[in-house]
């Protein structure tokens, strides 16, 4: 089965290199040379070169010369994970296979943007790997493979990121197989339900001390390694934080939003929430006192 591969991420890579460990039949790669917007961007040639596999660089993905470049690849199927453009009707009718893509949600549950920042910001319990056949709609394709992965408290972006990684890996080489065997069954999604979700902009990562501990806690995770981070404005700079805790300690249930109780150094402060304390474990350097609003 000839796949052509397209992706720019991090889980792209390991997407691929999964795929050619095993000697699947990868007859182009399309990748970007650098990216603005994705934080855990991986450009996908070295590894192409490595394998022998033809790859080019894209900027739109559906630019004629990139439609041409897959067909003469004269691929089965197409594999676009971690590609943030819609892939236009020319490029889905070439392979008789479809155009095959992953979206870390439980679709049709959490489409659009962002997936597993929203998931750890609104403090979901589970999430899910899901891959399916991409059409004209945005993740409303049939699912080729879906499974549940667990959210725990204690997860950052990162350790997410990394079950994502773990989970998608063992799928991709599953529905290959199935697909090369003819034994893959898609399951049609039902398109009026579930939910998508909107761009999040800088005002979605910044902390406001009013909100509860729990929501500034699941903001800074959510935004934390390989992401942008979430942030605090002190004296118009803008603070990056990565690491907190949170602590219920009704002594200072009376203490205003935003004021520092205690100030150790810029890895180590406490502040007052709407209701409980964030501890601030670690984050870019600043300097202030106890008693100090943020």
């Amino acid at each position: 089965m000839r796949i052509v591969y397209i992706g720019c991420v991090e889980s792209s890579y390991c997407g691929l290199k999964a795929l050619l460990e095993q000697k699947k039949d990868v007859v182009g790669v399309i990748t970007m040379e650098s990216s603005g917007f994705n934080a855990d961007f991986v450009d996908l040639s070295p590894l192409a070169r490595e394998y022998q596999v033809p790859c080019r660089y894209a900027k739109n993905i559906n630019d004629c010369e990139n439609q041409e470049f897959i067909r003469e690849c004269l691929p089965d199927v197409i594999y676009c994970f971690g590609w943030s453009q819609l892939i236009h009707k020319e490029i889905l009718d070439i392979p008789p296979l479809g155009v095959i893509g992953l979206h870390p949600a439980e679709l049709p549950y959490n489409r659009g943007r962002h997936p597993l920042i929203w998931a750890l910001a609104l403090g979901l319990e589970r999430t899910a790997s899901t891959f399916f056949r991409m059409d004209a709609g945005a993740d409303t394709g049939d699912i080729i493979s879906q499974r549940e992965i667990t959210i725990e408290y204690t997860d950052y972006a990162r350790d997410l990121y990394d079950k994502v990684l773990e989970t998608a890996r063992e799928q991709i080489l599953e529905f290959t197989n199935e697909l090369e065997r003819g034994s893959c069954v898609p399951r049609k999604q039902d398109t009026l339900a579930g939910n998508s979700w909107r761009k999040r902009g800088e005002a979605d990562g910044t902390i406001d001390w009013r909100m509860s501990s729990r929501a500034i806690y699941n903001l800074v995770r959510a935004l934390s390694h390989p992401y942008v981070g979430a942030q605090f404005l002190y004296q118009n700079k803008k603070i990056k934080v990565w690491k907190t805790e949170e602590l219920v300690d009704d002594h200072y249930r009376n203490i205003e939003p935003g004021k520092i109780i205690k100030f150790h150094s810029h890895n180590d402060f406490y502040v007052k929430a709407y209701d409980n304390v964030i501890h601030v474990l670690e984050c870019d350097n600043f300097s202030a006192k106890e008693g100090e609003y943020l």
